[in-house]
């Protein structure tokens, strides 16, 4: 039994060292994506910021307002298409320059704060991959320890619950006897 459950430890730390060398992968995927985002809103706004450039000095946020204050409803309409699109440039870049500032704030962006669709667009298209670099190394020991550790600590706890109640029962009969 007991090399039973050494097989289950170590299967359980090899997977979680693979799991773990999963984590940079998916981390540089979305940075790639939250680049690829970023270019497409900046492309967008391309033409805007032309007409910004030209009219209002390249504020963009004048170039809104002007539009905001047309009378001609599709002009108010385009004004807040405009603004949409200009948000999300701010929100994809702001992300985009969190997320470059060291080798790890991608790693903490992805934990911590990701933008929702860009994380649930890499989970639909994560392709499996292993970059074998230090921190993928390291990660990957890392959560395979953890897995083990955790492991090990429920079957502590499994155990002394066990001998609790085996120990209760023999108490009771010892009385009844």
């Amino acid at each position: 039994m007991k090399q039973l459950i050494d097989y289950i430890r170590l299967m359980l730390f090899v997977s979680g060292v693979l799991l773990g060398v999963q984590v940079p992968a998916f981390v540089d995927q979305y940075g790639q994506r939250l680049q690829a985002h970023a270019t497409e809103a900046k492309l967008s706004l391309g033409e805007f910021q032309r007409d910004a450039d030209r009219f209002f000095g390249g504020d963009l946020d004048k170039l809104i307002a002007h539009y905001r204050q047309n009378t001609d409803e599709v002009v108010k309409a385009g004004g807040e298409s405009i603004e949409g699109i200009y948000q999300r440039y701010l929100l994809l870049e702001g992300a985009l320059q969190r997320f470059n500032r060291s080798a790890y704030s991608g790693f903490q962006q992805v934990a911590f704060e990701p933008l929702a669709d860009i994380r649930t667009e890499v989970w639909q298209h994560f392709s499996h991959t292993i970059m074998l670099d230090g921190r993928a190394i390291a990660i990957g020991l890392l959560i395979g320890l953890l897995l083990s550790m955790l492991s090990e600590l429920c079957l502590v706890i499994v155990g002394k619950s066990c001998h609790k109640a085996y120990r209760l029962v023999i108490l009771k009969r010892s009385r009844l006897n």
